[in-house]
């Protein structure tokens, strides 16, 4: 018998696979790697972890020629792939910062959504979402910048406007800076990448339930059955209620569901079928207004001047309905020792009814509060202008409530060739990428005015306020500058994108990888209805062409380090935030000629260390952006603008196992951001939204007598960011985030554990999501316990 071992620092993508499968192992969760779809001989897998969390896993060819044995960790991600086929290499290989968060991490911390699996990810800031069009869900900035439309499953779009649960996560991905080469638009701070749980050939079953603080409830299930030797089918679910402690009339009811087949496993070609169904009914959250104190330099939350975190400025009419599917087909087939294609597929509908409040203290709600009558203080619940004296009946203006229907349909069909030409080696990707979203939305109008709220003890129940359609209202509609007052609003984009790049290596350990995607994005924007002769109907139409190049320098001196330059481009057209954003188009001079263009600039290094037991990474970067893309703090337009921003700065991050049973995660950013032009002169020169200067994060558990009856991990962590300016000119800034955490378990056998999760054991006045003029305070303090197990 011949037997053949491979060291990690030749990177083939067995190896990578199979250290994937080690980190799913130490979660329970084992399932087939990417190394059986590659290799049709291997046809079964060993594993074996032990006390400290390490997996050894085996690979057996039927003939029993070829033995592959790993040993990987859980939290050194630098051996985990990334998750999409157009970036083959593992991430300690990917010339970019690449911040994993495994699936092992996110089980000790048990998280619950997609919001937070990216609080262990420095420079993500979560924002409230904003416009006429009442966007909220999952709305996220990298590095400062927008990427509401960044979000990514298993390397396709996920364009809904919704919160993402986590119940069918393996683990999530943020790939920073430019990667318009991969992607096509957008990722000009970079993308996030949720990897899904999919079929494998070992059986188990797993279930856990969770209750606590908040009315809290909640359950998942993972099914895993082998049907024949390359036949597997998995069954995901979740159900989950809770309210959101510190905040009134908060809620959230949701439930979800993810079967999925596998046909193929361990042979040439494989056929991944996947579907995903989550629903939801919930209470929209928007926050406090900032208000400047009078003789203060700047303003912060309301909160922070002794308005109860608790108080919530919606109505009983407020709502959020969401109902999303995504239908996935994935193909992989090696043709050879050499080539592999792959084709991925997917179809979604998305639907939304929402209708939310938001509050504004003005100038007399100021001075009431702080040099008057504090009862006395009123907010609007809707419109750009605040109460004033609260002498008329309230207001009627934006947010209104609206109906969205959306459908979309991708296709990504790529090749990944290795080979040799002379004494240059070669990893070319090629293939192309068509993509098309729809979009169509109705606004309704009030035909009663939002009652004021009182600022110190503000009622929710404002009665029937008389929700008739807008076409029916005109009046009540909102004016959104040029383009009027429509309540109905319907759009496309359609990208059909080409990418082509090449990783040479020029020796064993220097290589140069460069290459190029070419889109063209068609977009279309119509608003109809409502009072015509006053606001005639309006129709826009854009094609543009964007080429985006990318380049790196790559040396890999042994199998534990990498150092890594990057340039790379990313190009933002207008029109492209069709489903998340409540004017996808905006007419004028900042309209389709001016797309919004960034660069990035990193110089990297990445270490797996202690044989694979730590996995520690660093970079220094500099990101220009040009035109950059703003929401209107009013209306919630997304605006192209003339402004050119920059942020540069250091990130770190390590992860693994310190010592027998005792795991860490660490991340540390140093942010120097600036607008370096702005159209407006007293905003140059200051500090990018949502950037901070410094923030930090970290994870460790210590699990003790292991394999003994008497076993416990206990452990936490702390995030820390420090304050961020809330809008351009720096006048609005929400304080510094400290929140502390903590978990302790217990395992009964290797079936049964009980564990208890603690999160901002301080019961500290956080902000977690964040807007121009508004910020919503976290969650108070709140303890989670969990039953769970696994056969």
């Amino acid at each position: 018998m011949t037997k053949k071992v491979y060291r990690t620092y030749l990177t083939p993508m067995s190896v990578a696979s199979a250290l994937f499968l080690s980190a799913q192992a130490l979660a329970s969760t084992p399932q087939e790697s990417h190394d059986e779809k590659e290799h049709p001989k291997r046809e079964s897998k060993r594993l074996r972890t032990d006390a400290q969390g390490v997996t050894n896993v085996a690979s057996v060819n039927s003939e029993d020629e070829e033995r592959l044995t790993v040993t990987g960790h859980g939290f050194n991600t630098m051996h985990q792939s990334v998750g999409l086929s157009r970036m083959p290499q593992d991430v300690m290989h990917t010339p970019q910062n690449i911040n994993v968060v495994p699936q092992a991490l996110m089980r000790q911390q048990n998280v619950k959504s997609l919001d937070e699996a990216l609080r262990n990810v420095p420079g993500v800031t979560a924002s409230i979402g904003e416009g006429a069009g009442g966007m909220n869900g999952d709305q996220f900035l990298i590095r400062g910048f927008q990427a509401q439309n960044d979000i990514y499953e298993d390397g396709l779009r996920d364009f809904g406007v919704y919160s993402r649960d986590s119940f069918n996560f393996d683990s999530v991905s943020v790939i920073k800076g430019p990667s318009s080469e991969v992607f096509g638009n957008g990722t000009t701070g970079g993308a996030i990448n949720m990897v899904t749980k999919t079929p494998g050939l070992q059986n188990h079953y797993s279930a856990d339930f969770t209750g606590g603080s908040g009315s809290y409830y909640r359950g998942t299930l993972d099914i895993n059955q082998k049907l024949d030797n390359a036949t597997a089918f998995r069954l995901t679910g979740m159900g989950d209620e809770h309210n959101v402690v510190g905040r009134d009339y908060i809620y959230s009811h949701r439930w979800g569901i993810a079967p999925s087949i596998a046909f193929g496993l361990g042979k040439r070609a494989t056929l991944v079928l996947q579907y995903m169904h989550q629903q939801e009914n919930s209470v929209p959250d928007f926050g406090v207004p900032v208000v400047t104190k009078p003789g203060a330099s700047y303003g912060q939350p309301i909160t922070e001047y002794g308005i109860r975190r608790t108080n919530w400025y919606g109505t009983n009419n407020d709502q959020n309905s969401t109902n999303d599917n995504m239908e996935t087909a994935r193909f992989t087939y090696k043709v050879n020792d050499h080539i592999t294609v792959y084709d991925d597929l997917r179809g979604g509908q998305y639907y939304r009814n929402f209708a939310a409040s938001k509050a504004t203290c003005d100038t007399t709600c100021v001075n009431n509060y702080f040099n008057g009558d504090p009862a006395a203080a009123l907010v609007a619940r809707s419109g750009p202008k605040g109460a004033g004296n609260g002498t008329g009946a309230g207001t009627y203006m934006a947010p209104l409530p609206y109906e969205q229907r959306s459908w979309s349909v991708q296709n990504v069909a790529s090749m990944v060739a290795n080979f040799n030409t002379g004494f240059l080696r070669h990893q070319l990707v090629a293939g192309f990428d068509i993509e098309r979203v729809n979009d169509v939305r109705s606004q309704s109008t009030y035909l009663k005015a939002k009652p004021y709220a009182s600022l110190v003890n503000p009622n929710p129940y404002v009665g029937n306020l008389d929700l008739v359609p807008g076409d029916s209202n005109p009046a009540g509609l909102v004016t959104l500058g040029s383009l009027g007052a429509k309540p109905h609003s319907s759009g496309y984009g359609f990208d059909t994108g080409l990418f082509l790049f090449d990783q040479i290596w020029l020796t064993k350990w220097l290589s140069v990888k460069g290459g190029f995607r070419w889109d063209r994005w068609q977009t279309s924007y119509n608003l109809t209805g409502g009072n015509i002769a006053t606001n005639p109907d309006k129709h826009f139409h854009d094609v543009s062409g964007v080429f985006n190049p990318n380049v790196s320098l790559v040396a890999t001196p042994d199998e534990h380090q990498t150092y890594y330059f990057t340039w790379a481009s990313s190009t933002t057209p207008m029109g492209m935030y069709v489903t998340n954003g409540s004017v996808p188009i905006r007419p004028g001079t900042n309209s389709f000629a001016s797309p919004e263009k960034a660069q990035l600039y990193e110089l990297g290094a990445k270490y797996s260390l202690f044989h694979d037991r730590i996995g520690a990474t660093a970079s220094l970067f500099r990101l220009d952006k040009g035109n950059a893309i703003n929401a209107d703090p009013v209306t919630g337009e997304v605006q192209g603008s003339s402004d050119r921003q920059r942020n540069q700065g250091l990130e770190l991050s390590v992860g693994g196992i310190i010592l027998p049973g005792w795991n860490v995660t660490a991340t540390y950013a140093l942010y120097d951001s600036d607008t370096t032009y702005s159209a407006t002169k007293a905003n140059r020169g200051k500090n990018v939204q949502y950037v901070p200067h410094n923030q930090a994060t970290l994870w460790s558990v210590y699990n003790a007598f292991a394999n003994t009856p008497y076993n416990i991990a206990f452990g936490g962590g702390v995030t820390w960011r420090q304050h961020v300016w809330l809008n351009a000119a720096n006048t609005f800034r929400a304080p510094a985030n400290l929140d502390f955490s903590a978990v302790i378990s217990h395992r009964f056998d290797k079936h049964w554990k009980i564990s208890m999760n603690g999160y901002n054991l301080a019961n500290r006045l956080n902000y977690q999501s964040l807007f121009s003029n508004r910020s919503t305070p976290s969650a108070g303090r709140m303890f989670l316990g969990e039953v769970s197990f696994t056969y």
